[in-house]
């Protein structure tokens, strides 16, 4: 076990812990205690021993998340007016999406943000390789335009590249 590990372990369990305190709302010691070494236990169990991970650049990662909650408020009102349009013009598609995110961690997160974005849904991943679901093509702009894959790339030290 490397020190990788205990940065990650650590960061996991920080961010479990945060998480049940928001969600409990109880600071009595027992609830702290507990949510604590459930925090610790969960992220014991889902931090990878083996293999080295890339570095997530926190800072990056906390910029990434407004964008994406932009991108799904604009696709849900794109997808608002698709719904109320008395033709209802949608034109649904499969699209075959290979990423070049090498890190799973990456493509976990480009699934889930593609998945959280009104009007598209990921299906399936295979390694790089992802079935999107797509309502309209203006939907599957930010899967296609590779606007995610570059975002997420950031994230894990890559370059943005131009928008």
């Amino acid at each position: 076990m490397k020190h990788s590990f205990y940065h990650a372990l650590t960061i996991k369990t920080l961010g479990l812990f945060l998480i049940w305190l928001l969600l409990t709302g109880s600071f009595e010691w027992t609830h702290v205690t507990l949510g604590l070494v459930a925090a610790l236990g969960v992220a014991w169990l889902n931090t990878d021993r083996s293999a080295p991970r890339g570095s997530i650049h926190p800072l990056r990662l906390a910029w990434y998340f407004p964008w994406l909650i932009g991108r799904i408020l604009k696709s849900g009102l794109h997808l608002s007016v698709l719904i109320l349009h008395p033709a209802l013009p949608i034109d649904p598609r499969m699209i075959r999406h290979r990423t070049s995110l090498p890190e799973d961690s990456g493509i976990v997160l480009l699934g889930n943000s593609i998945t959280l974005t009104p009007g598209t849904l990921t299906v399936e991943v295979d390694g790089q390789n992802l079935l999107v679901h797509a309502i309209d093509d203006k939907s599957a702009e930010d899967l296609t335009g590779l606007h995610f894959d570059r975002k997420i790339a950031r994230v894990f030290g890559g370059r943005e590249g131009t928008q």
